[in-house]
């Protein structure tokens, strides 16, 4: 969805937070599809210790964007990729807009290969430093979008590998097929489960495996169990933190937009579940961000 798209969603912006004392990074957020510009959102995220962004691109666009934003600002890093629910609309068309993003029409397979070709190459930029996000989604995509959402998955792993990027996962109702595609592929040396949706045990064999898991504000939801338990069985250093703004505002201001400021309350929720000093947390996240995304802390 487009920053106009955003624009305008009649609900006040949340006032900032206590800020932290340790400088950390969100993981994950799409300043593209948020009311303030670049310039607005670093200012604010700044001034309560979020002093590094991940802006994710979700389709040619948004990747473009990012690219654009890593460029030109040096606390940004972009991430590129095609988004699992994005794939099938490329290759089968959008006729009834069940996505929200408009109607096109079908492309087929070649507009795919197409597309995936432009993603590498800006995944060859060196102030991109992510692929993603990609994954599976078999919340959104119907069983006719599946093989098109797992030929995209399989063909930004390589993608990752080949051009020694950090993986950004998008793993929806799908974390059997998603932790099979990543074993038959071979997962790159680094993965990062962006919002991290599964219970304690997914949160052990991600572990098993060397998996990031990053956190976002669903996890202050009340009726959040699953997410809620599993960064206490993750261990400290395979922890991030995101926003994925504007989605997943954290509580208290649950459906209001949301921005990469209001990270001091999605690392609170953390440091209160897993027990942990906030101060010692965020500067764990601060760490496991620059080591997942291969970017200097003193940039």
């Amino acid at each position: 969805m487009s920053r106009e798209g955003r624009k305008g969603q009649g609900q006040d912006a949340p006032p900032l937070p206590e800020a932290l004392t340790v400088e950390v990074a969100d993981s994950h957020t799409h300043v593209d599809m948020q009311a303030d510009s670049m310039e607005e959102t670093l200012a604010k995220a700044a001034s309560v210790g979020v002093t590094t962004l991940i802006q994710v691109g979700c389709d040619l666009a948004g990747s473009r964007w990012a690219a654009e934003a890593a460029a030109a600002h040096d606390r940004v890093h972009a991430a590129v990729a095609l988004h699992p629910n994005e794939a099938p609309r490329i290759v089968l068309g959008d006729p009834d807009g069940w996505s929200r993003q408009g109607e096109r029409p079908a492309g087929g397979e070649a507009a795919l290969d197409e597309a995936l070709d432009q993603i590498e190459a800006l995944a060859a930029l060196p102030h991109v430093l992510g692929v993603g996000e990609t994954g599976l989604d078999h919340f959104r995509t119907g069983p006719e979008g599946m093989a098109a959402q797992e030929r995209s998955f399989r063909a930004h792993i390589e993608l990752a590998k080949r051009h020694d990027k950090a993986l950004v996962i998008h793993d929806r109702e799908a974390h059997a097929d998603v932790l099979r595609i990543l074993r038959e592929e071979g997962a790159p040396d680094r993965t990062v489960f962006h919002c991290f949706s599964g219970d304690a045990d997914m949160a052990r064999t991600c572990a098993d495996h060397g998996y990031y898991m990053s956190f976002a504000g669903n996890i202050t939801f009340k009726n959040a169990h699953p997410p809620r338990e599993a960064p206490k069985a993750a261990p400290q250093e395979l922890l991030l933190v995101e926003t994925d703004a504007p989605f997943l505002t954290p509580a208290p201001h649950r459906g209001r937009p949301n921005a990469p400021y209001l990270i001091p309350l999605t690392v609170r929720a953390m440091a209160e579940t897993r027990e942990e000093p906030v101060e010692e947390l965020a500067k764990a996240l601060a760490t496991n961000t620059s080591q997942a995304f291969g970017y200097s802390l003193n940039h």
